[in-house]
Protein backbone atom coordinates (compact mmCIF):
# COMPACT_ATOMS: atom_id res chain seq x y z
CA UNK A 1 0.00 0.00 0.00
CA UNK A 2 2.84 2.41 0.80
CA UNK A 3 4.39 1.83 -2.64
CA UNK A 4 1.07 2.42 -4.41
CA UNK A 5 0.22 5.54 -2.39
CA UNK A 6 3.68 7.09 -2.75
CA UNK A 7 3.67 6.41 -6.49
CA UNK A 8 0.25 8.03 -6.83
CA UNK A 9 1.26 11.06 -4.76
CA UNK A 10 4.49 11.44 -6.74
CA UNK A 11 2.46 11.41 -9.96
CA UNK A 12 0.11 14.07 -8.58
CA UNK A 13 3.08 16.23 -7.60
CA UNK A 14 4.57 15.90 -11.08
CA UNK A 15 1.25 16.82 -12.73
CA UNK A 16 1.05 19.84 -10.43
CA UNK A 17 4.63 20.89 -11.18
CA UNK A 18 4.58 20.71 -14.98
CA UNK A 19 2.33 23.68 -15.85
CA UNK A 20 3.74 25.82 -13.05
CA UNK A 21 7.33 25.37 -14.18
CA UNK A 22 6.38 26.94 -17.51
CA UNK A 23 4.98 30.13 -15.93
CA UNK A 24 7.07 33.28 -16.58
CA UNK A 25 8.96 34.72 -13.59
CA UNK A 26 7.46 32.40 -10.97
CA UNK A 27 8.41 29.19 -12.78
CA UNK A 28 12.15 29.75 -12.44
CA UNK A 29 11.85 29.86 -8.64
CA UNK A 30 9.67 26.79 -8.20
CA UNK A 31 12.32 24.06 -8.16
CA UNK A 32 14.92 25.99 -6.09
CA UNK A 33 12.35 26.84 -3.42
CA UNK A 34 10.95 23.32 -3.47
CA UNK A 35 14.48 21.96 -3.04
CA UNK A 36 14.97 24.32 -0.09
CA UNK A 37 11.77 23.00 1.51
CA UNK A 38 12.79 19.36 1.00
CA UNK A 39 16.27 20.07 2.39
CA UNK A 40 14.79 21.76 5.46
CA UNK A 41 12.47 18.77 5.94
CA UNK A 42 15.38 16.34 5.66
CA UNK A 43 17.38 18.25 8.29
CA UNK A 44 14.39 18.58 10.62
CA UNK A 45 13.55 14.87 10.47
CA UNK A 46 17.19 13.74 10.70
CA UNK A 47 17.62 15.66 13.95
CA UNK A 48 14.11 14.87 15.11
CA UNK A 49 13.27 15.28 18.78
CA UNK A 50 10.86 16.96 21.15
CA UNK A 51 7.34 17.50 19.86
CA UNK A 52 7.92 16.08 16.34
CA UNK A 53 9.26 12.84 17.81
CA UNK A 54 6.25 12.69 20.13
CA UNK A 55 3.82 13.16 17.23
CA UNK A 56 5.63 10.54 15.13
CA UNK A 57 5.75 7.93 17.89
CA UNK A 58 2.05 8.16 18.67
CA UNK A 59 1.02 8.34 15.02
CA UNK A 60 2.83 5.05 14.45
CA UNK A 61 0.90 3.53 17.36
CA UNK A 62 -2.39 4.83 15.97
CA UNK A 63 -1.51 3.37 12.57
CA UNK A 64 -0.76 0.00 14.15
CA UNK A 65 -4.24 0.07 15.66
CA UNK A 66 -5.67 0.86 12.22
CA UNK A 67 -4.16 -2.32 10.78
CA UNK A 68 -4.93 -4.52 13.78
CA UNK A 69 -8.36 -3.18 14.78
CA UNK A 70 -9.87 -0.89 12.10
CA UNK A 71 -13.14 -0.57 14.00
CA UNK A 72 -11.35 0.54 17.16
CA UNK A 73 -9.30 3.03 15.13
CA UNK A 74 -12.49 4.56 13.72
CA UNK A 75 -13.90 4.90 17.23
CA UNK A 76 -10.63 6.48 18.36
CA UNK A 77 -10.97 9.14 15.64
CA UNK A 78 -14.14 10.38 17.32
CA UNK A 79 -12.80 10.07 20.87
CA UNK A 80 -10.37 11.91 23.15
CA UNK A 81 -8.66 8.70 24.25
CA UNK A 82 -6.39 6.06 22.69
CA UNK A 83 -5.91 2.58 24.11
CA UNK A 84 -4.05 -0.13 22.21
CA UNK A 85 -1.34 -2.67 22.88
CA UNK A 86 -0.74 -1.49 26.42
CA UNK A 87 -0.41 2.14 25.29
CA UNK A 88 -2.74 4.81 26.63
CA UNK A 89 -3.14 8.44 25.61
CA UNK A 90 -5.91 10.52 27.19
CA UNK A 91 -6.89 14.14 26.56
CA UNK A 92 -9.68 16.00 28.33
CA UNK A 93 -11.67 17.87 25.70
CA UNK A 94 -10.47 19.01 22.31
CA UNK A 95 -6.72 18.91 21.66
CA UNK A 96 -5.04 20.03 18.46
CA UNK A 97 -2.16 17.71 19.39
CA UNK A 98 -4.45 14.67 19.37
CA UNK A 99 -6.09 15.85 16.14
CA UNK A 100 -2.67 16.21 14.51
CA UNK A 101 -1.63 12.72 15.62
CA UNK A 102 -4.84 11.27 14.15
CA UNK A 103 -4.10 12.93 10.81
CA UNK A 104 -0.55 11.63 10.87
CA UNK A 105 -1.79 8.09 11.52
CA UNK A 106 -3.45 8.28 8.09
CA UNK A 107 -0.27 9.73 6.56
CA UNK A 108 1.53 6.65 7.90
CA UNK A 109 -0.28 4.55 5.28
CA UNK A 110 2.11 6.12 2.78
CA UNK A 111 5.01 6.99 5.11
CA UNK A 112 5.11 3.45 6.59
CA UNK A 113 6.75 4.74 9.77
CA UNK A 114 9.37 6.89 8.00
CA UNK A 115 10.03 10.20 9.75
CA UNK A 116 11.26 11.78 6.51
CA UNK A 117 8.23 10.78 4.45
CA UNK A 118 5.86 11.84 7.23
CA UNK A 119 7.54 15.24 7.42
CA UNK A 120 7.77 15.48 3.64
CA UNK A 121 4.01 15.17 3.16
CA UNK A 122 3.38 17.82 5.81
CA UNK A 123 5.99 20.09 4.22
CA UNK A 124 4.67 19.58 0.68
CA UNK A 125 1.13 20.41 1.77
CA UNK A 126 2.37 23.74 3.12
CA UNK A 127 4.55 24.41 0.07
CA UNK A 128 1.82 23.70 -2.48
CA UNK A 129 -0.73 25.82 -0.59
CA UNK A 130 1.68 28.77 -0.28
CA UNK A 131 2.65 28.52 -3.94
CA UNK A 132 -1.01 28.62 -4.96
CA UNK A 133 -1.42 31.78 -2.90
CA UNK A 134 1.59 33.32 -4.67
CA UNK A 135 -0.02 32.48 -8.02
CA UNK A 136 -3.41 33.85 -6.98
CA UNK A 137 -1.85 37.16 -5.92
CA UNK A 138 0.23 37.37 -9.10
CA UNK A 139 -2.92 36.89 -11.21
CA UNK A 140 -5.04 39.35 -9.23
CA UNK A 141 -2.40 42.12 -8.95
CA UNK A 142 0.32 41.63 -11.60
CA UNK A 143 1.73 45.11 -10.87
CA UNK A 144 2.70 44.11 -7.30
CA UNK A 145 6.07 42.42 -6.69
CA UNK A 146 5.71 38.63 -6.73
CA UNK A 147 9.02 38.41 -4.90
CA UNK A 148 7.38 39.75 -1.74
CA UNK A 149 5.24 36.63 -1.60
CA UNK A 150 8.09 34.29 -2.51
CA UNK A 151 10.28 35.64 0.28
CA UNK A 152 7.55 35.87 2.90
CA UNK A 153 5.98 32.45 2.41
CA UNK A 154 8.73 30.31 0.90
CA UNK A 155 12.18 31.74 1.60
CA UNK A 156 12.18 33.57 4.95
CA UNK A 157 14.41 31.47 7.27
CA UNK A 158 12.14 31.03 10.30
CA UNK A 159 9.09 30.39 8.12
CA UNK A 160 10.94 27.68 6.18
CA UNK A 161 12.36 26.24 9.41
CA UNK A 162 9.10 25.97 11.33
CA UNK A 163 6.97 24.82 8.40
CA UNK A 164 9.23 21.91 7.48
CA UNK A 165 9.06 18.43 8.95
CA UNK A 166 6.50 17.09 11.39
CA UNK A 167 5.07 20.32 12.80
CA UNK A 168 1.59 21.71 13.30
CA UNK A 169 2.78 24.90 11.61
CA UNK A 170 2.95 23.04 8.27
CA UNK A 171 -0.80 22.49 8.35
CA UNK A 172 -1.59 25.80 10.06
CA UNK A 173 0.27 28.02 7.59
CA UNK A 174 -0.64 25.85 4.61
CA UNK A 175 -4.37 25.76 5.31
CA UNK A 176 -4.44 29.49 6.02
CA UNK A 177 -2.58 30.31 2.80
CA UNK A 178 -4.93 28.09 0.78
CA UNK A 179 -8.01 29.83 2.21
CA UNK A 180 -6.52 33.26 1.47
CA UNK A 181 -5.72 32.13 -2.10
CA UNK A 182 -9.35 31.12 -2.68
CA UNK A 183 -10.69 34.37 -1.21
CA UNK A 184 -8.30 36.49 -3.31
CA UNK A 185 -9.44 34.61 -6.42
CA UNK A 186 -13.10 35.20 -5.60
CA UNK A 187 -12.86 38.85 -4.58
CA UNK A 188 -10.18 40.15 -6.97
CA UNK A 189 -9.27 37.44 -9.47
CA UNK A 190 -12.63 37.15 -11.16
CA UNK A 191 -13.03 33.48 -10.24
CA UNK A 192 -16.63 32.29 -9.71
CA UNK A 193 -17.65 30.78 -6.37
CA UNK A 194 -18.32 27.18 -7.37
CA UNK A 195 -19.72 24.50 -5.08
CA UNK A 196 -16.49 22.46 -5.26
CA UNK A 197 -14.20 25.37 -4.35
CA UNK A 198 -16.60 26.51 -1.62
CA UNK A 199 -16.52 23.02 -0.13
CA UNK A 200 -12.72 23.03 -0.34
CA UNK A 201 -12.59 26.40 1.42
CA UNK A 202 -14.81 25.10 4.24
CA UNK A 203 -12.64 21.99 4.60
CA UNK A 204 -9.43 24.05 4.71
CA UNK A 205 -10.94 26.56 7.15
CA UNK A 206 -11.96 23.65 9.36
CA UNK A 207 -8.40 22.32 9.29
CA UNK A 208 -7.11 25.80 10.14
CA UNK A 209 -9.47 25.96 13.14
CA UNK A 210 -8.41 22.51 14.30
CA UNK A 211 -4.75 23.49 14.27
CA UNK A 212 -5.12 26.70 16.32
CA UNK A 213 -8.53 28.07 17.12
CA UNK A 214 -7.76 31.71 17.90
CA UNK A 215 -5.32 32.08 15.00
CA UNK A 216 -7.97 30.84 12.58
CA UNK A 217 -10.64 33.03 14.12
CA UNK A 218 -8.55 36.16 13.55
CA UNK A 219 -7.67 35.22 9.96
CA UNK A 220 -11.24 34.37 8.97
CA UNK A 221 -12.53 37.52 10.68
CA UNK A 222 -10.07 39.62 8.66
CA UNK A 223 -11.01 37.83 5.42
CA UNK A 224 -14.73 38.25 6.05
CA UNK A 225 -14.05 41.93 6.78
CA UNK A 226 -12.23 42.14 3.45
CA UNK A 227 -15.32 40.69 1.78
CA UNK A 228 -17.41 43.40 3.44
CA UNK A 229 -15.07 46.12 2.18
CA UNK A 230 -15.15 44.66 -1.32
CA UNK A 231 -18.96 44.69 -1.35
CA UNK A 232 -18.99 48.27 -0.03
CA UNK A 233 -16.53 49.32 -2.76
CA UNK A 234 -18.79 47.92 -5.48
CA UNK A 235 -21.98 49.38 -4.01
CA UNK A 236 -20.52 52.85 -3.44
CA UNK A 237 -18.31 52.92 -6.54
CA UNK A 238 -15.23 53.27 -4.35
CA UNK A 239 -14.33 53.57 -0.69
CA UNK A 240 -12.52 56.28 1.22
CA UNK A 241 -9.57 55.01 3.23
CA UNK A 242 -10.86 56.32 6.53
CA UNK A 243 -14.19 54.62 5.88
CA UNK A 244 -12.45 51.32 5.06
CA UNK A 245 -10.59 51.47 8.39
CA UNK A 246 -13.79 52.27 10.29
CA UNK A 247 -15.72 49.47 8.60
CA UNK A 248 -13.00 46.92 9.36
CA UNK A 249 -12.72 48.06 12.99
CA UNK A 250 -16.51 47.99 13.41
CA UNK A 251 -16.72 44.55 11.81
CA UNK A 252 -14.06 43.06 14.10
CA UNK A 253 -15.32 44.70 17.29
CA UNK A 254 -18.94 43.94 16.47
CA UNK A 255 -18.11 40.34 15.68
CA UNK A 256 -16.26 39.93 18.98
CA UNK A 257 -19.22 41.41 20.88
CA UNK A 258 -21.75 39.15 19.12
CA UNK A 259 -19.66 36.04 19.83
CA UNK A 260 -19.41 37.04 23.48
CA UNK A 261 -23.18 37.36 23.67
CA UNK A 262 -23.75 34.02 21.95
CA UNK A 263 -21.46 31.96 24.17
CA UNK A 264 -19.58 32.66 27.42
CA UNK A 265 -16.61 30.83 25.87
CA UNK A 266 -16.00 33.94 23.74
CA UNK A 267 -16.69 36.49 26.48
CA UNK A 268 -14.03 39.06 27.44
CA UNK A 269 -13.70 37.66 30.97
CA UNK A 270 -13.14 34.13 29.66
CA UNK A 271 -10.64 35.35 27.08
CA UNK A 272 -8.60 37.47 29.51
CA UNK A 273 -8.50 34.76 32.19
CA UNK A 274 -7.43 32.11 29.66
CA UNK A 275 -4.74 34.43 28.31
CA UNK A 276 -3.37 35.10 31.79
CA UNK A 277 -3.29 31.37 32.57
CA UNK A 278 -1.27 30.72 29.41
CA UNK A 279 1.05 33.61 30.22
CA UNK A 280 1.80 32.48 33.79
CA UNK A 281 2.16 28.81 32.81
CA UNK A 282 4.74 29.54 30.11
CA UNK A 283 6.47 32.14 32.24
CA UNK A 284 7.11 29.59 34.99
CA UNK A 285 8.55 27.15 32.46
CA UNK A 286 10.78 29.88 31.00
CA UNK A 287 12.08 31.33 34.26
CA UNK A 288 15.68 30.20 33.61
CA UNK A 289 15.85 31.43 30.03
CA UNK A 290 15.12 34.62 28.07
CA UNK A 291 11.44 35.49 28.27
CA UNK A 292 8.94 38.35 28.31
CA UNK A 293 7.70 39.86 31.55
CA UNK A 294 4.61 41.95 32.27
CA UNK A 295 4.65 42.49 36.06
CA UNK A 296 1.46 44.58 36.07
CA UNK A 297 -0.60 42.52 33.64
CA UNK A 298 -4.12 41.92 34.97
CA UNK A 299 -7.07 39.88 33.59
CA UNK A 300 -8.97 42.98 32.45
CA UNK A 301 -9.58 44.51 29.06
CA UNK A 302 -8.03 47.80 30.16
CA UNK A 303 -4.82 46.09 31.29
CA UNK A 304 -4.55 44.12 28.04
CA UNK A 305 -4.93 47.31 26.00
CA UNK A 306 -2.24 49.05 28.04
CA UNK A 307 0.21 46.21 27.42
CA UNK A 308 -0.70 45.66 23.76
CA UNK A 309 1.91 48.04 22.21
CA UNK A 310 4.66 46.39 24.24
CA UNK A 311 3.36 42.93 23.31
CA UNK A 312 3.24 43.72 19.57
CA UNK A 313 6.76 45.15 19.66
CA UNK A 314 8.04 42.08 21.52
CA UNK A 315 6.34 39.65 19.14
CA UNK A 316 8.01 41.33 16.16
CA UNK A 317 11.47 41.98 17.61
CA UNK A 318 12.38 39.40 20.25
CA UNK A 319 14.69 37.63 20.78
CA UNK A 320 17.63 39.93 20.18
CA UNK A 321 20.88 38.34 18.92
CA UNK A 322 22.52 38.60 22.36
CA UNK A 323 19.65 36.84 24.17
CA UNK A 324 20.02 33.13 24.82
CA UNK A 325 23.11 30.97 24.48
CA UNK A 326 22.16 28.67 21.60
CA UNK A 327 22.95 29.29 17.89
CA UNK A 328 19.19 29.21 17.16
CA UNK A 329 18.63 32.23 19.41
CA UNK A 330 21.44 34.11 17.67
CA UNK A 331 20.01 33.25 14.23
CA UNK A 332 16.51 34.29 15.34
CA UNK A 333 17.89 37.56 16.71
CA UNK A 334 19.73 38.39 13.47
CA UNK A 335 16.58 37.63 11.51
CA UNK A 336 14.62 39.97 13.78
CA UNK A 337 17.09 42.78 13.10
CA UNK A 338 16.58 42.28 9.37
CA UNK A 339 12.82 42.23 9.86
CA UNK A 340 12.93 45.53 11.77
CA UNK A 341 15.00 47.10 8.98
CA UNK A 342 12.42 46.02 6.40
CA UNK A 343 9.52 47.28 8.52
CA UNK A 344 11.18 50.66 9.12
CA UNK A 345 11.97 50.92 5.40
CA UNK A 346 8.34 50.18 4.54
CA UNK A 347 7.11 52.71 7.11
CA UNK A 348 9.40 55.41 5.71
CA UNK A 349 8.24 54.73 2.14
CA UNK A 350 4.60 54.83 3.24
CA UNK A 351 5.11 58.21 4.93
CA UNK A 352 6.59 59.45 1.65
CA UNK A 353 3.40 58.39 -0.12
CA UNK A 354 4.88 55.31 -1.82
CA UNK A 355 3.24 52.33 -0.07
CA UNK A 356 2.89 50.14 -3.18
CA UNK A 357 0.03 49.04 -5.42
CA UNK A 358 -1.75 46.51 -3.25
CA UNK A 359 -5.42 47.54 -2.77
CA UNK A 360 -5.92 49.49 0.44
CA UNK A 361 -8.72 47.17 1.62
CA UNK A 362 -6.32 44.20 1.40
CA UNK A 363 -3.68 46.12 3.34
CA UNK A 364 -6.22 46.96 6.07
CA UNK A 365 -7.35 43.33 6.38
CA UNK A 366 -3.84 41.86 6.47
CA UNK A 367 -2.53 44.52 8.82
CA UNK A 368 -5.45 43.97 11.21
CA UNK A 369 -4.74 40.24 11.25
CA UNK A 370 -1.00 40.71 11.81
CA UNK A 371 -1.34 43.27 14.60
CA UNK A 372 -4.11 41.44 16.45
CA UNK A 373 -2.27 38.12 16.29
CA UNK A 374 1.01 39.78 17.30
CA UNK A 375 -0.75 41.28 20.33
CA UNK A 376 -2.30 37.92 21.23
CA UNK A 377 1.05 36.13 20.94
CA UNK A 378 3.02 38.81 22.74
CA UNK A 379 0.62 38.80 25.68
CA UNK A 380 0.15 35.05 26.03
CA UNK A 381 3.54 33.61 25.02
CA UNK A 382 6.44 34.86 27.17
CA UNK A 383 8.76 32.02 26.08
CA UNK A 384 10.82 33.49 23.23
CA UNK A 385 11.41 30.18 21.48
CA UNK A 386 7.71 29.37 21.43
CA UNK A 387 6.93 32.93 20.39
CA UNK A 388 9.32 32.65 17.43
CA UNK A 389 7.55 29.46 16.31
CA UNK A 390 3.99 30.69 16.78
CA UNK A 391 4.51 33.95 14.92
CA UNK A 392 5.19 32.18 11.60
CA UNK A 393 1.39 32.28 11.23
CA UNK A 394 1.58 36.07 10.73
CA UNK A 395 5.15 36.64 9.53
CA UNK A 396 4.58 35.79 5.82
CA UNK A 397 1.67 38.24 5.60
CA UNK A 398 3.66 40.96 7.35
CA UNK A 399 6.57 40.49 4.94
CA UNK A 400 4.12 40.52 2.02
CA UNK A 401 3.02 43.99 3.16
CA UNK A 402 6.51 45.24 4.04
CA UNK A 403 7.96 44.44 0.59
CA UNK A 404 5.24 46.13 -1.50
CA UNK A 405 6.75 49.60 -1.92
CA UNK A 406 8.67 50.62 -5.07
CA UNK A 407 12.06 50.51 -3.34
CA UNK A 408 11.60 46.90 -2.32
CA UNK A 409 10.14 46.07 -5.75
CA UNK A 410 13.32 47.38 -7.44
CA UNK A 411 15.50 45.32 -5.08
CA UNK A 412 13.44 42.21 -5.77
CA UNK A 413 13.67 42.74 -9.54
CA UNK A 414 17.45 42.78 -9.25
CA UNK A 415 17.19 39.33 -7.66
CA UNK A 416 15.09 38.14 -10.57
CA UNK A 417 11.87 38.18 -8.55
Amino acid sequence: MAVVLNSGLLLLLWRWLQPRLAEPLLGRWLLPLLALKVLACAIATYFIGGDPQYYLTWSRAFNQQLWAEPGAWLRTLAADEFHFGGLHLVFHGFSNTLFFIKLLSGVQLAANGSAFLTGLYCSLFCFVACWELVRAVARAWPATPAGAMLIGFLAWPSVVYWTSGITKECLLVGSGAAVVALVVGWLYGGRPVRLATLGLAILLAGLHFQMRFFFAGLLLAALSGLGLLRVAERLLGGLRRWLAVLLMAGWLLGGAWVLGEISPVFSLNKFTSRLLINYHTLQQKSAHGPHLEYPNLQPTGESLLQHTPQAVAAALSRPWPWEGSSPLYVAAGLENLLLLVLLLWAAAETVRGRPGRLPFAVVVALLAYCLLLAALLGLSTPNLGTLNRYRVALLPYLLWLALQHPGAARWLRRLGM
